[in-house]
Protein backbone atom coordinates (compact mmCIF):
# COMPACT_ATOMS: atom_id res chain seq x y z
CA UNK A 1 0.00 0.00 0.00
CA UNK A 2 1.59 3.47 -1.06
CA UNK A 3 1.73 5.25 2.32
CA UNK A 4 1.53 8.99 0.23
CA UNK A 5 -2.29 8.22 -0.56
CA UNK A 6 -3.51 6.91 3.36
CA UNK A 7 -1.74 10.11 3.74
CA UNK A 8 -2.89 12.28 0.85
CA UNK A 9 -6.64 12.88 2.48
CA UNK A 10 -5.06 14.15 5.98
CA UNK A 11 -2.43 16.17 4.06
CA UNK A 12 -5.40 17.78 1.97
CA UNK A 13 -7.37 19.01 5.20
CA UNK A 14 -4.22 20.73 6.62
CA UNK A 15 -4.00 22.50 3.61
CA UNK A 16 -7.31 23.56 3.23
CA UNK A 17 -7.23 24.44 7.28
CA UNK A 18 -4.45 26.88 6.77
CA UNK A 19 -5.92 28.44 3.69
CA UNK A 20 -9.40 29.03 4.95
CA UNK A 21 -8.33 31.31 7.71
CA UNK A 22 -8.19 35.31 8.62
CA UNK A 23 -4.02 35.89 9.35
CA UNK A 24 -3.75 38.67 6.82
CA UNK A 25 -0.20 40.68 7.19
CA UNK A 26 -0.20 44.28 6.27
CA UNK A 27 1.63 45.39 3.48
CA UNK A 28 3.45 48.60 3.33
CA UNK A 29 5.85 50.76 1.41
CA UNK A 30 9.60 49.86 1.96
CA UNK A 31 10.68 53.64 2.60
CA UNK A 32 7.96 53.55 4.91
CA UNK A 33 8.33 50.72 7.03
CA UNK A 34 11.71 51.66 7.63
CA UNK A 35 10.41 55.44 8.32
CA UNK A 36 7.85 53.89 11.07
CA UNK A 37 10.27 51.11 12.80
CA UNK A 38 12.03 54.23 13.23
CA UNK A 39 9.78 55.67 15.19
CA UNK A 40 8.73 53.01 16.91
CA UNK A 41 10.97 49.95 17.36
CA UNK A 42 10.93 46.99 15.04
CA UNK A 43 9.13 45.02 17.31
CA UNK A 44 6.59 47.25 18.41
CA UNK A 45 5.84 48.63 14.67
CA UNK A 46 4.89 44.57 13.64
CA UNK A 47 2.81 44.87 16.75
CA UNK A 48 0.95 47.88 15.58
CA UNK A 49 0.75 46.44 11.75
CA UNK A 50 -0.40 43.44 12.96
CA UNK A 51 -3.63 45.06 15.48
CA UNK A 52 -4.38 47.35 12.01
CA UNK A 53 -5.44 43.94 9.89
CA UNK A 54 -7.94 43.31 12.90
CA UNK A 55 -11.37 45.40 14.07
CA UNK A 56 -11.35 46.09 17.72
CA UNK A 57 -12.96 43.41 19.67
CA UNK A 58 -15.90 45.79 20.99
CA UNK A 59 -18.18 48.93 19.76
CA UNK A 60 -18.36 52.12 21.61
CA UNK A 61 -21.38 54.11 22.12
CA UNK A 62 -21.60 57.55 23.25
CA UNK A 63 -24.75 58.37 24.48
CA UNK A 64 -27.03 61.92 23.99
CA UNK A 65 -27.46 62.71 28.12
CA UNK A 66 -29.69 65.80 26.83
CA UNK A 67 -32.34 62.84 25.23
CA UNK A 68 -31.98 59.86 27.56
CA UNK A 69 -29.44 58.91 30.22
CA UNK A 70 -26.69 56.35 30.54
CA UNK A 71 -28.49 53.92 32.71
CA UNK A 72 -30.82 54.05 30.99
CA UNK A 73 -29.58 53.46 27.41
CA UNK A 74 -27.60 50.63 29.06
CA UNK A 75 -30.86 49.14 30.66
CA UNK A 76 -32.77 49.38 26.70
CA UNK A 77 -29.51 47.65 25.19
CA UNK A 78 -29.24 44.89 27.45
CA UNK A 79 -33.01 44.07 27.14
CA UNK A 80 -32.34 44.46 23.30
CA UNK A 81 -29.93 41.12 23.67
CA UNK A 82 -32.07 39.56 26.23
CA UNK A 83 -35.40 39.60 24.17
CA UNK A 84 -33.72 37.66 21.55
CA UNK A 85 -32.04 35.09 23.72
CA UNK A 86 -28.89 35.95 23.74
CA UNK A 87 -28.62 35.52 19.85
CA UNK A 88 -29.22 38.44 17.26
CA UNK A 89 -30.29 41.08 20.13
CA UNK A 90 -28.64 43.79 18.17
CA UNK A 91 -28.90 43.56 14.57
CA UNK A 92 -27.62 40.36 14.18
CA UNK A 93 -24.99 40.44 17.17
CA UNK A 94 -24.73 36.80 18.01
CA UNK A 95 -23.46 36.07 21.42
CA UNK A 96 -20.04 34.11 20.61
CA UNK A 97 -17.59 32.14 22.51
CA UNK A 98 -14.91 34.08 24.18
CA UNK A 99 -11.87 33.63 26.20
CA UNK A 100 -11.41 30.11 26.66
CA UNK A 101 -14.61 29.07 24.91
CA UNK A 102 -17.08 30.41 27.92
CA UNK A 103 -20.11 32.04 27.27
CA UNK A 104 -21.79 34.88 28.10
CA UNK A 105 -24.45 33.53 30.86
CA UNK A 106 -26.63 37.15 30.06
CA UNK A 107 -27.13 40.19 27.81
CA UNK A 108 -25.70 42.80 30.59
CA UNK A 109 -22.08 40.64 30.64
CA UNK A 110 -22.17 42.34 26.79
CA UNK A 111 -22.77 45.90 27.51
CA UNK A 112 -21.10 47.88 30.18
CA UNK A 113 -19.89 51.66 31.37
CA UNK A 114 -16.96 53.09 30.12
CA UNK A 115 -14.27 52.38 33.44
CA UNK A 116 -12.38 56.16 32.48
CA UNK A 117 -13.15 59.28 34.41
CA UNK A 118 -14.61 62.03 32.28
CA UNK A 119 -16.88 59.39 30.05
CA UNK A 120 -19.70 58.87 32.10
CA UNK A 121 -21.55 59.01 29.15
CA UNK A 122 -20.04 55.89 27.28
CA UNK A 123 -20.82 52.67 26.74
CA UNK A 124 -18.94 49.39 25.49
CA UNK A 125 -20.88 46.74 23.74
CA UNK A 126 -18.76 43.23 23.58
CA UNK A 127 -18.17 41.48 20.27
CA UNK A 128 -15.45 38.55 20.10
CA UNK A 129 -13.19 37.15 17.26
CA UNK A 130 -11.30 35.99 15.59
CA UNK A 131 -13.26 33.09 15.02
CA UNK A 132 -11.75 29.56 13.15
CA UNK A 133 -14.75 29.40 10.93
CA UNK A 134 -15.65 25.72 8.93
CA UNK A 135 -16.00 26.11 5.32
CA UNK A 136 -18.03 23.15 4.38
CA UNK A 137 -18.67 21.60 1.21
CA UNK A 138 -21.10 19.49 -0.29
CA UNK A 139 -19.02 16.07 -1.36
CA UNK A 140 -17.41 15.85 -4.41
CA UNK A 141 -17.72 19.80 -4.80
CA UNK A 142 -15.39 22.30 -4.12
CA UNK A 143 -16.16 24.95 -1.81
CA UNK A 144 -18.59 27.84 -3.83
CA UNK A 145 -16.85 31.02 -2.92
CA UNK A 146 -17.06 35.09 -3.63
CA UNK A 147 -13.99 37.52 -3.76
CA UNK A 148 -14.52 40.98 -2.50
CA UNK A 149 -12.28 44.00 -3.10
CA UNK A 150 -10.08 45.07 0.19
CA UNK A 151 -12.94 47.95 0.96
CA UNK A 152 -15.96 46.04 1.16
CA UNK A 153 -13.75 43.31 3.35
CA UNK A 154 -13.01 45.73 6.08
CA UNK A 155 -16.87 46.87 6.06
CA UNK A 156 -18.12 43.31 6.76
CA UNK A 157 -15.29 42.94 9.47
CA UNK A 158 -16.57 45.48 11.28
CA UNK A 159 -19.73 44.27 10.62
CA UNK A 160 -21.73 45.01 7.36
CA UNK A 161 -23.33 42.95 4.84
CA UNK A 162 -21.69 42.00 1.39
CA UNK A 163 -22.94 44.81 -1.03
CA UNK A 164 -23.07 44.05 -4.85
CA UNK A 165 -20.19 46.97 -5.59
CA UNK A 166 -18.07 44.77 -3.29
CA UNK A 167 -18.03 41.93 -5.45
CA UNK A 168 -15.14 41.10 -7.71
CA UNK A 169 -15.80 37.37 -8.43
CA UNK A 170 -18.07 34.33 -7.68
CA UNK A 171 -17.67 30.73 -8.18
CA UNK A 172 -19.70 29.20 -11.17
CA UNK A 173 -23.36 28.03 -11.01
CA UNK A 174 -24.25 30.44 -7.66
CA UNK A 175 -28.04 30.30 -6.63
CA UNK A 176 -29.85 32.19 -4.35
CA UNK A 177 -29.61 30.97 -1.20
CA UNK A 178 -26.33 29.19 -1.76
CA UNK A 179 -24.09 28.98 0.65
CA UNK A 180 -20.58 30.44 0.05
CA UNK A 181 -16.91 31.53 1.84
CA UNK A 182 -16.05 35.27 1.51
CA UNK A 183 -12.62 35.81 0.85
CA UNK A 184 -11.01 39.32 -0.11
CA UNK A 185 -8.48 40.68 -3.33
CA UNK A 186 -6.11 42.48 -1.93
CA UNK A 187 -3.81 44.90 -4.06
CA UNK A 188 -0.81 42.98 -5.79
CA UNK A 189 2.21 44.91 -7.11
CA UNK A 190 2.02 45.65 -10.82
CA UNK A 191 4.43 46.18 -13.69
CA UNK A 192 4.75 49.68 -13.86
CA UNK A 193 5.73 50.03 -9.91
CA UNK A 194 2.25 50.61 -8.78
CA UNK A 195 -0.64 48.80 -7.34
CA UNK A 196 -3.60 46.90 -8.99
CA UNK A 197 -6.45 43.94 -7.91
CA UNK A 198 -5.54 42.09 -10.93
CA UNK A 199 -9.29 40.76 -10.74
CA UNK A 200 -11.88 41.96 -13.79
CA UNK A 201 -14.83 41.78 -12.17
CA UNK A 202 -17.41 39.43 -13.14
CA UNK A 203 -14.20 36.92 -13.12
CA UNK A 204 -15.85 32.96 -12.73
CA UNK A 205 -14.34 30.45 -9.93
CA UNK A 206 -13.55 27.12 -10.93
CA UNK A 207 -11.85 26.48 -7.28
CA UNK A 208 -8.35 25.39 -8.89
CA UNK A 209 -5.34 26.88 -8.15
CA UNK A 210 -5.87 28.56 -11.49
CA UNK A 211 -8.28 30.87 -10.03
CA UNK A 212 -7.86 34.46 -9.53
CA UNK A 213 -5.20 35.27 -6.41
CA UNK A 214 -5.59 31.71 -5.84
CA UNK A 215 -2.27 32.07 -3.86
CA UNK A 216 -2.86 35.59 -2.81
CA UNK A 217 -6.10 34.61 -0.79
CA UNK A 218 -4.79 32.24 1.38
CA UNK A 219 -5.43 33.32 5.00
CA UNK A 220 -7.90 36.11 4.02
CA UNK A 221 -11.19 34.32 4.36
CA UNK A 222 -13.36 36.45 6.41
CA UNK A 223 -16.37 34.52 7.13
CA UNK A 224 -19.23 33.07 4.89
CA UNK A 225 -23.23 33.93 4.02
CA UNK A 226 -25.86 33.30 1.80
CA UNK A 227 -26.20 34.36 -1.38
CA UNK A 228 -29.46 36.77 -1.71
CA UNK A 229 -29.50 36.28 -6.01
CA UNK A 230 -27.61 34.17 -8.44
CA UNK A 231 -24.39 34.85 -10.04
CA UNK A 232 -26.23 36.20 -13.20
CA UNK A 233 -28.04 38.89 -10.86
CA UNK A 234 -24.79 39.61 -8.80
CA UNK A 235 -23.26 41.16 -11.59
CA UNK A 236 -26.12 42.88 -13.32
CA UNK A 237 -27.92 44.78 -10.63
CA UNK A 238 -26.19 47.62 -9.50
CA UNK A 239 -26.82 47.44 -5.86
CA UNK A 240 -28.74 46.42 -2.85
CA UNK A 241 -27.05 43.24 -0.74
CA UNK A 242 -25.44 40.19 -2.69
CA UNK A 243 -24.07 38.13 0.49
CA UNK A 244 -25.83 37.91 3.87
CA UNK A 245 -23.14 36.97 6.34
CA UNK A 246 -23.89 34.31 8.70
CA UNK A 247 -20.95 33.42 10.49
CA UNK A 248 -17.98 35.72 10.62
CA UNK A 249 -14.47 35.54 11.58
CA UNK A 250 -15.52 38.69 14.08
CA UNK A 251 -18.57 38.98 15.23
CA UNK A 252 -19.44 42.30 16.06
CA UNK A 253 -22.59 44.75 16.58
CA UNK A 254 -24.53 46.68 14.25
CA UNK A 255 -26.75 49.72 15.00
CA UNK A 256 -28.40 50.55 12.39
CA UNK A 257 -31.99 52.02 13.51
CA UNK A 258 -30.93 51.27 16.89
CA UNK A 259 -32.31 54.21 19.51
CA UNK A 260 -31.70 56.53 16.86
CA UNK A 261 -31.13 60.49 18.47
CA UNK A 262 -29.89 58.54 22.19
CA UNK A 263 -27.16 57.14 20.89
CA UNK A 264 -24.76 57.40 18.69
CA UNK A 265 -21.54 54.58 17.43
CA UNK A 266 -17.83 56.57 17.89
CA UNK A 267 -14.49 54.92 18.44
CA UNK A 268 -13.55 56.15 21.96
CA UNK A 269 -10.52 58.16 20.85
CA UNK A 270 -12.84 60.58 19.26
CA UNK A 271 -15.08 60.83 22.19
CA UNK A 272 -12.05 61.87 24.27
CA UNK A 273 -11.05 64.37 21.79
CA UNK A 274 -14.27 65.89 22.07
CA UNK A 275 -13.79 66.17 25.76
CA UNK A 276 -10.64 67.23 26.35
CA UNK A 277 -11.76 70.14 24.11
CA UNK A 278 -13.72 71.12 27.33
CA UNK A 279 -16.54 73.60 25.65
CA UNK A 280 -18.43 75.37 27.88
CA UNK A 281 -22.43 76.44 27.61
CA UNK A 282 -22.47 80.16 25.98
CA UNK A 283 -19.23 79.64 24.28
CA UNK A 284 -18.44 79.94 20.16
CA UNK A 285 -17.12 76.57 18.81
CA UNK A 286 -15.44 76.06 15.78
CA UNK A 287 -15.20 72.57 13.97
CA UNK A 288 -13.49 73.07 11.14
CA UNK A 289 -13.82 69.58 9.58
CA UNK A 290 -16.67 68.40 10.86
CA UNK A 291 -18.60 65.83 8.94
CA UNK A 292 -20.23 63.55 9.58
CA UNK A 293 -20.70 65.45 12.84
CA UNK A 294 -19.28 63.03 15.80
CA UNK A 295 -17.63 65.03 17.23
CA UNK A 296 -19.77 68.31 16.94
CA UNK A 297 -22.90 66.71 17.97
CA UNK A 298 -20.66 65.18 21.32
CA UNK A 299 -19.25 69.23 21.64
CA UNK A 300 -23.05 70.32 21.49
CA UNK A 301 -24.15 68.01 24.11
CA UNK A 302 -21.49 69.19 26.32
CA UNK A 303 -22.39 72.37 25.87
CA UNK A 304 -25.99 71.00 26.90
CA UNK A 305 -26.95 73.25 23.22
CA UNK A 306 -26.32 76.13 25.21
CA UNK A 307 -24.15 78.43 22.93
CA UNK A 308 -22.72 77.97 18.98
CA UNK A 309 -20.80 75.88 17.08
CA UNK A 310 -20.15 76.14 13.86
CA UNK A 311 -19.16 73.31 11.68
CA UNK A 312 -17.19 73.31 8.36
CA UNK A 313 -16.95 70.92 5.42
CA UNK A 314 -16.00 71.53 1.82
CA UNK A 315 -18.43 68.69 0.59
CA UNK A 316 -22.22 70.04 0.43
CA UNK A 317 -23.33 66.01 1.32
CA UNK A 318 -21.39 66.56 4.18
CA UNK A 319 -22.44 69.38 5.58
CA UNK A 320 -26.38 67.05 5.08
CA UNK A 321 -25.50 64.64 7.47
CA UNK A 322 -24.34 67.27 10.09
CA UNK A 323 -27.40 68.55 9.40
CA UNK A 324 -29.29 65.93 9.68
CA UNK A 325 -27.75 64.07 12.42
CA UNK A 326 -28.00 67.35 14.99
CA UNK A 327 -31.98 67.17 13.94
CA UNK A 328 -31.87 63.47 14.71
CA UNK A 329 -30.24 64.52 18.01
CA UNK A 330 -32.38 67.42 18.37
CA UNK A 331 -29.28 70.02 18.92
CA UNK A 332 -30.07 73.33 17.57
CA UNK A 333 -26.85 75.03 18.62
CA UNK A 334 -25.03 73.83 15.37
CA UNK A 335 -25.07 75.81 12.12
CA UNK A 336 -23.53 74.06 9.64
CA UNK A 337 -21.94 75.56 6.38
CA UNK A 338 -20.00 74.49 3.24
CA UNK A 339 -16.21 75.93 3.21
CA UNK A 340 -12.39 74.67 2.55
CA UNK A 341 -11.16 75.05 6.22
CA UNK A 342 -7.97 76.32 4.45
CA UNK A 343 -10.16 79.38 3.79
CA UNK A 344 -12.10 80.56 6.91
CA UNK A 345 -10.61 83.03 7.75
CA UNK A 346 -12.60 86.24 6.37
CA UNK A 347 -10.27 88.94 5.68
CA UNK A 348 -10.81 91.99 7.96
CA UNK A 349 -10.66 94.47 4.94
CA UNK A 350 -13.33 92.57 3.29
CA UNK A 351 -15.65 92.14 6.44
CA UNK A 352 -15.21 96.17 6.64
CA UNK A 353 -16.36 96.64 2.74
CA UNK A 354 -19.33 94.86 3.33
CA UNK A 355 -20.42 96.25 6.42
CA UNK A 356 -20.52 93.10 8.09
CA UNK A 357 -19.42 91.83 11.52
CA UNK A 358 -19.72 88.08 10.86
CA UNK A 359 -19.97 86.16 7.76
CA UNK A 360 -22.44 86.89 5.00
CA UNK A 361 -24.45 83.51 5.62
CA UNK A 362 -24.92 84.17 9.39
CA UNK A 363 -26.92 86.73 7.67
CA UNK A 364 -29.37 84.85 5.61
CA UNK A 365 -29.83 82.06 8.11
CA UNK A 366 -30.85 85.08 10.41
CA UNK A 367 -33.36 86.02 8.04
CA UNK A 368 -34.91 83.11 7.73
CA UNK A 369 -34.76 82.21 11.48
CA UNK A 370 -35.67 85.58 13.10
CA UNK A 371 -38.85 86.92 14.25
CA UNK A 372 -40.15 89.66 11.19
CA UNK A 373 -37.93 92.25 10.63
CA UNK A 374 -38.39 95.60 8.32
CA UNK A 375 -36.62 95.64 4.75
CA UNK A 376 -35.77 99.32 4.37
CA UNK A 377 -34.95 100.89 0.91
CA UNK A 378 -33.78 104.36 0.59
CA UNK A 379 -36.02 106.45 2.79
CA UNK A 380 -39.09 104.11 2.09
CA UNK A 381 -40.30 100.42 3.47
CA UNK A 382 -40.89 97.46 0.75
CA UNK A 383 -41.47 93.97 0.83
CA UNK A 384 -38.54 93.19 -1.26
CA UNK A 385 -40.38 91.11 -3.82
CA UNK A 386 -38.25 89.33 -6.68
CA UNK A 387 -39.44 91.74 -9.30
CA UNK A 388 -37.77 94.98 -7.25
CA UNK A 389 -34.73 96.84 -8.54
CA UNK A 390 -33.13 96.68 -5.25
CA UNK A 391 -29.45 97.35 -4.99
CA UNK A 392 -28.75 96.53 -1.49
CA UNK A 393 -31.23 96.73 1.80
CA UNK A 394 -30.71 97.37 5.47
CA UNK A 395 -32.56 94.48 7.46
CA UNK A 396 -34.00 95.78 11.02
CA UNK A 397 -34.78 93.10 12.98
CA UNK A 398 -37.24 94.14 15.76
CA UNK A 399 -35.40 92.85 18.95
CA UNK A 400 -32.30 94.76 17.78
CA UNK A 401 -33.59 97.94 15.89
CA UNK A 402 -30.41 99.27 16.71
CA UNK A 403 -28.37 96.16 14.68
CA UNK A 404 -28.36 97.17 10.98
CA UNK A 405 -27.26 94.24 8.60
CA UNK A 406 -26.86 94.85 4.78
CA UNK A 407 -28.04 92.25 2.58
CA UNK A 408 -27.07 92.19 -0.96
CA UNK A 409 -29.93 91.84 -3.89
CA UNK A 410 -29.14 88.13 -4.92
CA UNK A 411 -28.68 86.70 -1.29
CA UNK A 412 -32.09 88.49 -0.85
CA UNK A 413 -33.42 86.73 -3.62
CA UNK A 414 -32.50 83.54 -2.57
CA UNK A 415 -34.19 84.03 0.96
CA UNK A 416 -37.27 84.55 -0.32
CA UNK A 417 -37.27 81.70 -2.35
CA UNK A 418 -36.09 79.16 0.81
CA UNK A 419 -39.14 81.29 2.49
CA UNK A 420 -41.92 80.60 0.02
CA UNK A 421 -40.42 76.89 -0.40
CA UNK A 422 -40.15 76.27 3.03
CA UNK A 423 -37.84 74.89 4.77
CA UNK A 424 -37.63 71.02 3.71
CA UNK A 425 -36.73 67.96 4.91
CA UNK A 426 -34.51 68.39 8.43
CA UNK A 427 -34.86 72.11 8.31
CA UNK A 428 -32.28 71.70 5.65
CA UNK A 429 -33.66 74.40 3.26
CA UNK A 430 -35.01 71.43 0.99
CA UNK A 431 -31.48 69.84 0.38
CA UNK A 432 -29.47 73.27 -0.02
CA UNK A 433 -26.61 73.98 2.48
CA UNK A 434 -25.38 77.40 3.45
CA UNK A 435 -21.96 78.28 2.03
CA UNK A 436 -19.75 80.67 4.11
CA UNK A 437 -16.96 83.79 3.08
CA UNK A 438 -14.82 82.34 6.41
CA UNK A 439 -15.10 84.03 10.30
CA UNK A 440 -13.20 87.30 11.32
CA UNK A 441 -10.26 86.29 13.60
CA UNK A 442 -10.09 85.68 16.86
CA UNK A 443 -14.02 85.02 16.76
CA UNK A 444 -13.77 81.99 18.43
CA UNK A 445 -13.33 80.25 22.18
CA UNK A 446 -12.11 77.37 21.38
CA UNK A 447 -11.00 75.22 17.75
CA UNK A 448 -11.20 71.51 16.82
CA UNK A 449 -9.11 70.75 14.41
CA UNK A 450 -9.54 67.07 13.31
CA UNK A 451 -7.56 67.25 10.03
CA UNK A 452 -7.83 65.20 7.20
CA UNK A 453 -5.05 62.85 7.39
CA UNK A 454 -3.47 59.60 5.72
CA UNK A 455 -5.55 57.72 8.36
CA UNK A 456 -3.28 54.98 9.03
CA UNK A 457 -4.77 54.40 12.42
CA UNK A 458 -8.13 53.48 11.05
CA UNK A 459 -9.17 49.68 12.03
CA UNK A 460 -9.21 46.96 10.18
CA UNK A 461 -6.58 48.30 7.49
CA UNK A 462 -5.85 45.61 5.22
CA UNK A 463 -3.68 47.37 2.68
CA UNK A 464 -1.44 50.28 2.89
CA UNK A 465 1.59 50.08 0.48
CA UNK A 466 0.20 53.45 -1.46
CA UNK A 467 1.19 55.72 1.38
CA UNK A 468 4.88 57.01 0.56
CA UNK A 469 7.13 59.23 2.47
CA UNK A 470 6.51 62.11 0.07
CA UNK A 471 2.72 61.59 -0.08
CA UNK A 472 2.71 61.17 4.02
CA UNK A 473 4.58 64.79 4.43
CA UNK A 474 1.98 66.23 1.34
CA UNK A 475 -0.31 65.41 4.17
CA UNK A 476 1.88 67.09 6.84
CA UNK A 477 1.81 70.69 4.42
CA UNK A 478 -2.18 70.33 4.32
CA UNK A 479 -2.28 69.99 8.38
CA UNK A 480 -0.22 72.94 9.12
CA UNK A 481 -1.99 74.98 6.42
CA UNK A 482 -5.16 74.19 8.16
CA UNK A 483 -3.27 74.94 11.52
CA UNK A 484 -2.15 78.28 10.82
CA UNK A 485 -6.06 79.16 9.95
CA UNK A 486 -7.08 77.93 13.71
CA UNK A 487 -4.60 79.47 15.04
CA UNK A 488 -5.85 82.94 13.59
CA UNK A 489 -9.46 82.09 14.65
CA UNK A 490 -9.29 81.78 18.33
CA UNK A 491 -9.10 84.32 20.65
CA UNK A 492 -6.31 85.27 23.26
CA UNK A 493 -7.00 82.86 26.08
CA UNK A 494 -8.97 80.07 24.12
CA UNK A 495 -8.52 76.78 23.42
CA UNK A 496 -7.35 74.48 20.18
CA UNK A 497 -7.53 70.68 19.59
CA UNK A 498 -5.70 69.30 16.98
CA UNK A 499 -6.29 65.39 16.46
CA UNK A 500 -5.65 62.82 14.02
CA UNK A 501 -6.07 59.50 13.24
CA UNK A 502 -3.14 58.19 12.13
CA UNK A 503 -0.14 56.89 13.27
CA UNK A 504 1.99 59.00 11.39
CA UNK A 505 4.28 60.89 13.72
CA UNK A 506 5.03 63.35 10.81
CA UNK A 507 1.24 64.30 11.16
CA UNK A 508 0.95 64.49 14.58
CA UNK A 509 4.66 64.95 16.96
CA UNK A 510 5.94 66.75 13.92
CA UNK A 511 2.88 69.17 13.60
CA UNK A 512 2.89 69.95 18.06
CA UNK A 513 6.70 70.80 16.75
CA UNK A 514 5.65 73.00 14.07
CA UNK A 515 2.95 75.04 16.02
CA UNK A 516 5.17 75.25 19.02
CA UNK A 517 8.37 76.60 17.78
CA UNK A 518 5.95 78.70 14.57
CA UNK A 519 3.56 80.62 17.53
CA UNK A 520 5.22 81.18 20.82
CA UNK A 521 2.20 81.72 22.41
CA UNK A 522 0.98 78.22 22.09
CA UNK A 523 1.49 76.04 24.74
CA UNK A 524 0.45 72.43 25.75
CA UNK A 525 -1.74 71.72 27.68
CA UNK A 526 -2.85 69.30 30.39
CA UNK A 527 -5.79 66.98 28.77
CA UNK A 528 -8.97 65.34 30.64
CA UNK A 529 -9.70 62.17 30.41
CA UNK A 530 -6.35 61.20 29.86
CA UNK A 531 -6.92 57.65 28.28
CA UNK A 532 -4.24 57.17 25.61
CA UNK A 533 -0.14 57.01 26.19
CA UNK A 534 3.00 59.10 25.84
CA UNK A 535 3.67 61.15 22.29
CA UNK A 536 6.65 60.50 20.48
CA UNK A 537 10.21 61.45 21.82
CA UNK A 538 13.62 62.27 19.38
CA UNK A 539 13.70 63.05 15.99
CA UNK A 540 14.29 61.18 12.41
CA UNK A 541 16.25 61.95 9.90
CA UNK A 542 14.42 61.22 6.17
CA UNK A 543 15.17 61.23 2.35
CA UNK A 544 19.01 59.76 2.44
CA UNK A 545 19.69 62.75 5.78
CA UNK A 546 18.78 65.78 3.65
CA UNK A 547 15.92 66.92 6.05
CA UNK A 548 15.24 65.97 10.18
CA UNK A 549 11.61 65.53 11.52
CA UNK A 550 11.45 66.96 14.54
CA UNK A 551 9.65 65.24 17.64
CA UNK A 552 8.54 66.07 21.21
CA UNK A 553 10.33 66.64 23.96
CA UNK A 554 10.17 64.11 27.32
CA UNK A 555 8.06 66.59 28.97
CA UNK A 556 5.47 67.68 26.31
CA UNK A 557 5.16 63.45 25.41
CA UNK A 558 3.64 63.52 28.82
CA UNK A 559 1.04 66.32 27.59
CA UNK A 560 -0.57 64.90 24.39
CA UNK A 561 -2.21 61.34 23.41
CA UNK A 562 -1.26 58.84 21.66
CA UNK A 563 -3.72 55.78 20.94
CA UNK A 564 -1.81 52.47 19.96
CA UNK A 565 -4.27 50.42 18.26
CA UNK A 566 -1.61 47.03 19.65
CA UNK A 567 -2.06 48.34 23.58
CA UNK A 568 -5.12 46.96 25.99
CA UNK A 569 -7.41 49.50 25.44
CA UNK A 570 -7.63 47.83 21.44
CA UNK A 571 -8.61 51.17 19.91
CA UNK A 572 -7.84 53.12 16.86
CA UNK A 573 -4.49 54.56 16.01
CA UNK A 574 -5.51 58.26 16.90
CA UNK A 575 -3.17 61.20 18.11
CA UNK A 576 -4.59 64.40 20.49
CA UNK A 577 -2.92 67.21 21.58
CA UNK A 578 -4.35 70.20 23.14
CA UNK A 579 -3.08 74.19 23.00
CA UNK A 580 -3.95 77.26 25.39
CA UNK A 581 -3.75 79.97 23.64
CA UNK A 582 -1.81 83.10 25.76
CA UNK A 583 -1.76 86.49 24.43
CA UNK A 584 -1.18 87.06 20.67
CA UNK A 585 1.32 89.65 19.39
CA UNK A 586 -0.56 92.71 18.00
Amino acid sequence: MDPSASSSPAAAAAAAEDRYTYSPRLRWHPEVEEYFAAAYGRDRFARISEALAHPSRYSCIRVNTLKSSTDAVMHKLVNLVDQNGLCGGINGLEIAQKNGGEQAPEGSSLVHKCPYSGLENVLFVQGSGPHALRYDSQPNQSIKEVIVSRKCAESVLRGAQVYIPGVLACSSHVEKGDKVAVSVAIEQPAEDGGWTVGITRGTVLQGLQSDAHYEERKGLYIGQGITAMSRSGIFRVPHGVAVEMTERVYKLPSFNDVLEGEIFLQNLPSVVAARVLDPQPGERILDMCAAPGGKTTAIAILMKDQGEIVALDRSHNKVMDILKLAAEMDLNCIKAYKLDALKSVRKTNEANNTGMASNCTDTIVTLVDSEPCHTKVDAGITNASEDSSIISVTQIDNKRPDDKRYVSKVDLRKNLRRIRNGPGRNNCSGGRVQNSKGFLPNSFDRVLLDAPCSALGLRPRLFAGEDTLESLRNHARYQRRMFDQAVKLVRSGGVIVYSTCTINPGENEALVRYALETYKFLSLGSQHPKVGGRGIVGSCELLNKTYTEEWLTEHESELVQRFDPSSSLDTIGFFIAKFDVGQKES
